[in-house]
């Protein structure tokens, strides 16, 4: 693995949780599975729950799964990973508990090698006083090289700038930013990690990515889910604080950002925080907000968001929003970057959806009839594709013409199985590799885009626009979409 990792510890703060139990732990089964956890390591599971070692494994392997190992090697595989767990109760903000786990590492040689990462699986206001406690449990190794202590975190980074700002300063305080692994796991994502191979693989693309030949870039976002009582954390973020700041955020900085010299972490996230900052802050009254209502149809009926038991009868929180940005550079003048997501739409869906100019003069143009725009669209799920959409024609006599697309298909393409992004984003994590996780002034640009909105949103107060459950959102969005002479897709 490139490092010093004869003996790895990884403790999960928040084991007992529903992040830890579904995506955490498994990928870490995945990653032992294929080999790429070192010969000693050990998990330790830390929460206030109080819960036995025997306990903790039996959570732990209703949610392992044999995509790695098929067959009968697979119970076996799970014993192996399943014996190097255990479990240790204890409040957040105790040192003395934390302690414990020091202790845990000593009783397995080579202790003196024990590289050490904590993943804080819980609810982000809970992230100061558990890298205190950290810390305090003289755990946290700020400045030592060898062995590491690396710290993940897990969005929401904060609610707005200054609480963003106030979160990095108290962990900061605890542990140095090259320990920090603010994890995005959208970045995981193998076809989010294939754009920068795209765009900077291929010759063909460079020379048009850019205003002169792209007309509109299209980022969509959307679920046909209900909040399903999940409102506690939806109700006081909304989609904006929960999909667009973080997920849709990175995804346009890739999208926009410049080919960077090297192709390494330092590169990579400056040109991604170089490309943020040229983004001015949308407003209230160019955006668009909406929220489900019920429907009923079909034999079912969904309650609408309000109608929620976790969510207040008066909630003016949005379900769904869209913006149009711009990317305020010579690349991109001029360029809208429109923005959408929501729940409770007509279908599941993350997109990106470049739109080219159309073809100037008259050559295959016959009365209204015109030829249409290409489009390049990287479909992130589901069914991962990358396909582009050009004018062809139509077998046979006289000049008929139609769009085809030229399809990659990654089920078909690829025999390889794809990594759940936590696999990858976890490895790494293990190498010290950080491409992929977000850095301090990159988090502060992305909020600077969406903080004067969301202020603006919370001061006024404003009941978004309704759409019914099952539906493309609200009407409004079509008018946003028009004034850029762009069609939601």
């Amino acid at each position: 693995m490139g490092e010093s990792t004869q003996n790895l510890t990884i403790v999960v703060v928040g084991a007992s949780g529903h992040l830890a139990r579904t995506k955490i732990l498994p990928a870490l089964f995945a990653l032992y599975c294929q080999g790429y956890l070192p010969e000693h390591f050990r998990i330790i599971g830390f929460a206030r729950t109080n819960l036995s070692d025997d306990a903790f494994r039996e959570t732990v392997g209703l949610n392992l799964t044999c995509r790695y190992t098929p067959g009968e090697s697979c119970a076996e595989r799970m014993q192996e990973f399943l014996s190097r767990c255990e479990y240790i109760a204890g409040k957040y903000d105790s040192a003395e508990r934390f302690q414990e786990i020091e202790r845990a590492v000593g009783r397995v040689p080579p202790a003196e090698d024990a590289n050490l990462l904590f993943y804080l699986a819980i609810p982000p206001a809970v992230f100061p006083v558990a890298a205190r406690a950290i810390g305090e449990a003289g755990l946290a190794r700020r400045g030592q090289v060898e062995p590491w202590t690396r710290l993940v975190i897990e969005k929401p980074f904060g609610h707005d700038r200054p609480s963003s700002n106030k979160l990095s300063h108290e962990i900061g305080a605890v542990f140095g930013e090259d320990q920090i692994y603010r994890i995005d796991h959208y970045l995981g994502k193998e076809v989010i990690q294939n754009l920068l191979v795209l765009r900077f693989a291929n010759l063909v693309f460079e020379p048009i990515w850019n205003r002169h030949y792209i007309q509109s870039v299209q980022i969509t976002w959307k679920e046909n889910l209900s909040i399903e009582g999940r409102g506690g954390y939806f109700d006081s973020s909304g989609i904006i604080r929960d999909v667009m700041q973080n997920h849709l955020v990175q995804i346009l900085a890739l999208v926009a950002m410049e080919p960077p010299p090297r192709l390494d972490a330092t590169h990579i996230r400056n040109a991604k925080v170089n490309a943020l900052i040229c983004v001015p802050p949308p407003s209230l009254e160019t955006a668009v907000l909406g929220q489900y209502t019920g429907t009923n149809g079909d034999g079912m009926t969904i309650p609408g968001y309000r109608e929620d038991p976790s969510v207040p009868d008066d909630s003016v929180s949005p379900t769904y929003a869209a913006v149009a940005l711009h990317v305020e550079n010579s690349r991109w003048d001029g360029v809208p970057f429109l923005m959408r997501a929501g729940k409770g739409l007509d279908g599941r869906m993350t997109e990106i959806r470049i739109r080219f100019h159309e073809i100037p003069g008259r050559m295959f143009k016959s009365g209204e009839a015109h030829l249409k725009a290409n489009e390049l669209v990287i479909r992130v799920q589901p069914d991962a594709a990358i396909y582009f959409t050009i004018m062809n024609k139509v077998p046979g006599v006289g000049m008929e013409l139609e769009t085809r697309d030229l399809d990659l298909q990654y089920a078909s393409a690829f025999s390889q199985l794809i990594p759940d992004a936590y696999e990858d984003l976890l490895l790494d994590v293990f190498t010290g590799e950080k491409s992929l996780f977000i850095r301090e002034d990159e988090l502060a640009a992305a909020w600077d885009i969406f903080t004067p909105l969301l202020h603006e949103i919370d001061d006024t107060i404003t009941n978004p626009d309704p759409y019914t459950f099952g539906t493309v959102g609200p009407d409004r969005a079509n008018s946003l979409a028009a004034a850029h002479n762009v069609t939601w897709y």
